[in-house]
């Protein structure tokens, strides 16, 4: 076992020592920075503002600007706009959900793969073998952190133009340390 993986709370080790193959080896493991996980999540925190002051504004309009009594059919109409306002909160709560979600999150690189554990109830395993860790593209932060993005995919979008979706590990505290890794997996791939 990694010294990476043996700084990480026992059940994160737990969850990796099951997923790990016969004779599989971990060389690097860490878990996101979860505080720059929940700043990523601030940009559509601040649509939800507007939103759900929106919601509480028409909820309040649409009961006349006061309490409603609920006497008469026409007094429920403020009652549609209550799926809005909790989208609305939902979306303010947002960066807490990905925060938590960092907090149960590991990257690991092994002697044969690379790939990520999420969730902390139902857990996601996203795998890559080395012939998929292609195009790696590295964002480093000034103080060494960063995100790693490899097996690019072009899918299309709703309206039929096309996304180009990066997997890849996000807010890795040492981003460098992290590629060298996955470089060393690649290499030592057989051709």
């Amino acid at each position: 076992m990694s010294m990476d993986l043996m700084k990480m709370p026992p059940e994160l080790q737990q969850r990796v020592t099951r997923e790990l193959q016969p004779g599989e080896v971990v060389r690097w493991a860490a878990q996101p920075n979860s505080s720059r996980m929940m700043m990523q999540g601030f940009a559509l925190w601040l649509f939800f503002i507007p939103w759900t002051a929106f919601s509480v504004f028409w909820i309040w309009g649409a009961a006349g600007f006061r309490l409603p009594d609920f006497s008469s059919p026409f007094s429920l109409f403020p009652l549609f706009g209550l799926p809005f306002l909790l989208i609305g909160i939902g979306g303010l709560l947002s960066p807490l959900w990905v925060q938590r979600s960092a907090r149960h999150t590991v990257y690991v690189v092994s002697n044969q793969r690379a790939f990520m554990l999420s969730g902390w109830r139902n857990i996601t395993m996203t795998s890559w073998q080395p012939a998929q860790l292609t195009q790696i593209t590295r964002t480093e932060r000034p103080d060494g952190s960063g995100d790693l993005a490899f097996d690019a995919q072009i899918q299309r979008d709703a309206d039929g133009n096309a996304v180009k979706s990066k997997n890849g590990f996000s807010a890795i505290p040492d981003v460098r340390t992290a590629e060298s890794f996955i470089n060393a997996l690649v290499l030592s791939r057989p051709s």
